[in-house]
């Protein structure tokens, strides 16, 4: 798949979580995932040891299934959200639109050609905050940068952990072992429509970023 020639800064700051301009009628090659995933096992691993899994699924009754169980877990994140109202300013009808999409995804999850879902070797219950941390800290770099690539290929992606309200269903419909193995996230992957991608309207830097002391 050719790279859309994109700097490696225009690559960083222009990959989104896209939900609605994913399109679901355009085949993605088997070749361009592979791609990515090698890219992706580049990543810098804590304790530089490789502990990361990858499940691509592409099975259309496969992903008609996570799909149905990331519905159940939407549902379950809605509904233990409380309604928040959405003003005119900027930041609510930023906020309203990213519930929009969100809603469109769920609906819509089971049409993205590819779901990938990163996995960790281990399980985190009980885990101290400097063991989770190291954990998330391996797997994150590598499934980040997988989406980096895609992007690079006019492919766009989101980053997914509602179906984790059900991971041992995930589990056991696709053969992983739950007590061995913790799922990060399901990432559907589709070709974009259209590549033009902007940076996102950010904090100004000043107000987060702290030098010597908060």
């Amino acid at each position: 798949m050719p790279l859309l020639g994109l700097t490696a800064d225009e690559v960083l700051t222009t990959t989104r979580s896209v939900r609605k301009r994913l399109d679901f009628s355009r085949p993605v090659e088997p070749e361009v995932i592979r791609e990515c995933l090698e890219i992706a096992l580049q990543a810098p691993t804590g304790g530089n040891r490789q502990q990361w899994h990858f499940v691509v699924v592409i099975d259309p009754a496969q992903r008609q299934a996570l799909g149905d169980i990331y519905r159940r877990g939407y549902g379950v994140y809605r509904s233990s959200v409380a309604p928040r109202v959405v003003d005119e300013t900027p930041r609510g009808q930023t906020l309203q639109r990213v519930i929009s999409s969100s809603d469109y995804l769920a609906a819509h999850m089971h049409e993205a050609p590819v779901l990938l879902i990163p996995c960790i070797k281990g399980r985190l219950e009980g885990k101290s905050s400097v063991e989770q941390a190291g954990v998330w800290g391996s797997i994150l770099p590598a499934a980040w940068s997988f989406m980096l690539a895609a992007r690079a290929r006019g492919l766009g992606s989101v980053w997914t952990t509602i179906h984790l309200f059900f991971e041992q269903d995930a589990a056991q419909l696709l053969g992983i072992p739950y007590e061995k193995i913790t799922q990060a996230a399901m990432i559907p992957v589709a070709y974009t429509k259209g590549v033009d991608f902007s940076p996102a309207q950010r904090e100004p830097l000043d107000t987060v970023a702290h030098w010597d002391h908060w």
